[in-house]
């Protein structure tokens, strides 16, 4: 993926969420260049009750294939904590890390669809792109990306 710009959205509510959130980008540094990183916001929670997110991106690019950056990514949430197999869909999470979107072509693959599927639709997420990625466009419909309103997002003073 050398050349082509990869971005990363990083979320976090358990825990040291700030320290986790740095950790996470020092582990993305052993196999992809962090060519940015974007502000951090506190973001509202999707799904059942649980303290706000921290939520942030990482532009970097990258030679691994896209299944092994999202294996990769696996890796370090495991090592930050995360437990998949007994975590509660949207709940809450010490990491969460998702690849969002690529300047190069879409991804569909059963494991992995980049950009990410609901990434329109998420101010946590979309923010923080737009931060590292500030003219990144949906490809399938060229549109550039824009943040969705009625959501409780704020910024933080923290930075990655």
């Amino acid at each position: 993926m050398r050349g082509v710009r990869v971005v990363i959205g990083l979320g976090s509510n358990l825990g040291d969420c700030l320290e986790t959130l740095r950790e996470a980008v020092s582990q993305i540094r052993h196999f992809c260049e962090v060519v940015t990183c974007s502000r951090v916001y506190e973001t509202a929670p999707i799904g059942p009750p649980q303290p706000n997110f921290l939520n942030a991106a990482v532009a970097v690019e990258c030679t691994l294939s896209p299944l092994a950056l999202l294996d990769a990514l696996g890796h370090i949430e495991a090592d930050l904590g995360r437990d998949r197999e007994s975590e509660v869909r949207w709940g809450p999470r010490t990491i969460d890390l998702d690849i969002l979107w690529t300047s190069g072509p879409p991804i569909r693959d059963p494991r992995l669809v980049v950009p990410h599927p609901r990434l329109h639709e998420r101010a946590f997420a979309v923010l923080p792109l737009l931060d590292v990625a500030p003219d990144a466009r949906d490809p399938a419909t060229r549109a550039p990306y824009s943040v969705p309103k009625n959501q409780l997002v704020r910024l933080t003073a923290f930075e990655l």
